[in-house]
């Protein structure tokens, strides 16, 4: 006999239930959005103007350092694990995840990690002031006393990862309902296999990494302390082996969710599945092997830069394959703009800009230029905040009704779109020109040649916040009152997920469906 959900605050933290547990994880990063995003506001406040207005250079450090650890550990990978979370089990016609005890106790260790890691601003020193890349000698011989505590944070959202990721992978593998081969799982769910084993591959780095900074710290070794005959470049080769691969973490998901939503509101299949498998599986060995265009201009030999100056541009065929094979799908399609169809749009669109920003900086001499300006910052904002954060809000508008059982109001989210959009644009586009004229990022004085590029970058970030607030508006609006949505939601929507009932049933599939 299977039970519901037990009554009150006991549900939430012993629920080993799938979608109880994403819709934690969906919460959680909505919540560290916002703090991320304030963070972000307080920055682009300061650049308003040249001088030292609101915070001193302190804080500003510390505000670019939270923000973007918060961006990518607390709000972008909880939210794509929320999906997967509550579609996962839902796609492939399993019960639930394959190993719920270790789901909940993925979930319940994060928010005493993002506790801690906010908490060192009220800490001795402050919070940390290094950057989110946490370069050392900044990280080690010359950090404030919180690193310590910012150490155990990153441990513990590596440990979160880790088990989400195994899940994924035992629930993926082992639970697919019988008639499912691999190459007829939803593309959602191969993105997702291949990002549980980046995870698996990298994480460990990330842990490693901040552990021989501990040891620095603490134990009088001497890794990246030149003076002990260590090496701070090595700091930048082994973070970066993490950090690249995790770059894709935050963008692979992001595809599954885009492949599912296009052909919805085309009304035709997706153009060349199995090239998108590969496509993806490419992706995920390149970015292994890519690691060093992140520190062009630390002075390795030429042979060196050509390397990876080469695999980089490599992965601009395979995530060409994709962006192709979206446009192709929608050629001719009978296609209507919906709010998830919009936000797709866009994905492709800005992604793609993002994408030949990045191939400007793979070009190792062109890189030497462009190395630590605002040209950075805009790239990768383009790729992570219509990627990841795009993706995640049209995801999010496709999939609520099954969630909820609610349909929420068109024109609001139409007009969520817009602000963001516009937004966005405002905020980011700039920064290419600033970047190009020589602005270093993670200043918070400038020189007056660049007042009005980012006097529009300031009110393009407002612009683009007040969008997120009206965001949360729909999304509470749509629980609350939202209109009844039916089973199907979206009529040409292909999948097991939509053969069950608006809202989903809190256990799904007790008998796995026939395939």
């Amino acid at each position: 006999m299977a039970h519901g959900p037990a009554p009150g605050i006991g549900r939430w933290l012993f629920t080993t239930n799938h979608k109880d547990i994403g819709t934690m994880y969906l919460w959680f990063s909505f919540a560290m959005f916002f703090v991320g995003g304030l963070f972000a506001l307080v920055i682009r406040a300061e650049l308003f103007e040249p001088g030292l207005q609101i915070v001193e250079p302190e804080f500003f450090n510390q505000m670019t350092t939270l923000h973007g650890l918060i961006m990518v550990f607390g709000a972008v990978m909880p939210a794509f694990v929320g999906l997967a979370n509550w579609m996962l089990p839902l796609m492939i016609g399993a019960p639930d995840m394959a190993l719920p005890r270790m789901n909940n106790w993925s979930f319940w260790i994060l928010p005493f990690a993002f506790s801690m890691l906010i908490g060192t601003l009220f800490m001795p020193g402050g919070a940390p002031n290094f950057g989110w890349t946490f370069y050392a000698p900044l990280s080690t011989t010359y950090a404030p006393p919180s690193v310590t505590v910012f150490i155990f944070a990153v441990h513990i959202m590596g440990a979160s990862s880790i088990m989400g990721a195994i899940n994924i992978i035992a629930t993926i593998l082992n639970m697919r309902a019988p008639g499912m081969s691999m190459m007829k799982m939803p593309l959602f769910v191969w993105t997702w296999l291949i990002t549980a084993f980046l995870l698996i591959a990298v994480m460990p780095v990330l842990a490693g990494v901040v552990t021989m900074m501990l040891m620095d710290i603490h134990f009088g070794t001497s890794f990246f302390n030149a003076a002990g005959g260590g090496d701070p470049v090595l700091f930048q080769h082994v973070f970066w082996f993490f950090g690249h691969p995790e770059v894709y973490i935050m963008i692979l998901p992001a595809f599954g969710v885009i492949s599912a939503i296009i052909p919805t509101f085309a009304r035709k299949p997706l153009f060349g599945y199995s090239s998108m498998v590969y496509a993806t599986a490419s992706i995920a060995f390149l970015s292994f092997i890519v690691w060093a265009h992140h520190m062009f201009t630390v002075g390795m030999p030429l042979a060196g830069e050509l390397i990876f100056m080469y695999a980089t541009m490599l992965i601009a065929v395979p995530t060409g394959v994709k962006v192709f094979n979206w446009i192709t799908t929608m050629w001719r399609g009978a296609m209507t703009f919906e709010a998830p169809m919009l936000f797709s749009i866009a994905f492709v669109i800005l992604f793609t800009i993002g994408g030949f920003s990045g191939l400007m900086l793979a070009i190792a001499p062109a890189d030497f230029q462009y190395h630590d300006t605002y040209f950075v910052v805009a790239h990768f904002h383009y790729v992570l905040v219509p990627g990841a954060i795009f993706s995640i809000t049209a995801g999010v508008y496709y999939w609520l009704p099954k969630w909820c059982g609610k349909m929420y109001n068109e024109t609001l989210a139409k007009t969520h779109f817009w602000i963001a959009f516009i937004g966005l644009n405002i905020t980011f586009f700039p920064m290419h020109f600033s970047g190009l004229a020589g602005m270093p990022r993670r200043i918070p004085d400038y020189n007056p040649l660049w007042a009005d590029w980012n006097m529009i970058s300031s009110i393009g970030a407002f612009l683009f916040g007040a969008a997120q607030v009206l965001f949360l508006f729909i999304v509470i609006r749509t629980i609350f009152s939202g209109r009844p949505a039916s089973d199907q939601v979206w009529e040409s929507a292909e999948g097991l997920e939509w053969s069950v009932a608006s809202p989903a049933p809190y256990h799904t599939f007790i008998k796995a469906p026939e395939i």
